[in-house]
Parts: C-alpha cells; sequence; structure tokens
C-alpha cells in the first residue's frame, strides 16, 4: 500500500460557459496533458484551502465560490489517495502564476469544447473527466444559481 496525502483539484468557471484549464508535462506517460489545475494538501490545511491555493499557484486566479463536486480514491488497488473535486465560481485574477516551471500554460476553453475533447479522448485525466461530468450532473440538478459564476 502507497500512503499518500489527500488532493485538491478544481473545475474553475470564469463565467457559467468558460473554463480554466493548465497544460503539463506528465513524465509518466511522456506527453502534455490539458487537466484542470489540482495539488496535494499540505500537512495541517484544509482542503478547500488547498484547492483556492492550487487555483492561484496554477492560473493566477482566486475563488470567491467553492462547491464540492466529489472525492474518490483514483488508485484504490494500491494507494489510499484521495482526490476532492470542487467547482470554482467568482474568480478574481490576484497575480502570475506562480508554478511556471509545472504549467507550460492556462487555457479558457468554451464548457463544450471541453466536453467535445473528452469524448474524442484527447482528455484522459481522471480527475479532470470525473470533475466535468459530475459538474453537469449537479448543474442538471439545479445545483448551480447564476450568482454562482458571477
Amino acid at each position: 500500500k502507497i500512503d499518500h496525502p489527500e488532493a485538491a483539484a478544481v473545475v474553475p468557471f470564469l463565467d457559467s460557459r468558460r473554463i480554466l484549464m493548465v497544460r503539463q508535462w506528465r513524465y509518466a506517460i511522456g506527453t502534455e496533458t490539458l487537466e484542470i489545475p489540482a495539488g496535494k494538501v499540505d500537512p495541517g490545511e484544509a482542503v478547500d484551502v488547498c484547492a483556492n491555493r492550487e487555483l492561484q499557484e496554477e492560473t493566477g486566479y482566486c475563488a470567491k465560490r467553492l462547491f464540492p463536486l466529489f472525492s474518490y480514491y483514483p488508485a484504490i488497488g494500491y494507494s489510499n489517495e484521495v482526490i476532492r473535486i470542487y467547482a470554482a465560481g467568482g474568480l478574481t485574477r490576484v497575480e502570475a502564476r506562480r508554478d511556471e516551471d509545472e504549467i507550460s500554460r492556462v487555457d479558457v476553453l468554451e464548457l463544450d469544447e471541453v466536453y467535445d475533447l473528452i469524448a474524442r479522448g484527447t482528455i484522459r485525466d481522471g480527475k479532470t473527466v470525473i470533475g466535468l461530468s459530475l459538474f453537469k450532473m449537479h448543474q442538471n440538478r439545479g445545483a448551480f444559481p447564476d450568482d454562482f459564476f458571477a
């Protein structure tokens, strides 16, 4: 068994139709990926605080609102890692992103385009697919008022 700290991931909305995504090189698969911001929780840090910190470090934005979408075990057969995924609204640009060694670029994408990239198999990152799918489920159930995104 591999002991692993908790992690947080964020689906960050600029408005109801556009999200921020990050591009980063993933050595394990030898390619650049397009995914939602995420990272490990620091010792003693609350998971929602980690979510906003990672959002800021990777994109330069901070969220006024976080909505918990889902928690899951990405490698249940050999690790106790838990990833907690949030939707983030009310984004404000706060500073230049700090993870320039890790993140090669921040992209603004239309939500429909992201779903197309998932359907075509271009986006294959688990937390990204799960986060966006469960966002859509919660949205269809009326979980997000219009002011969530503002």
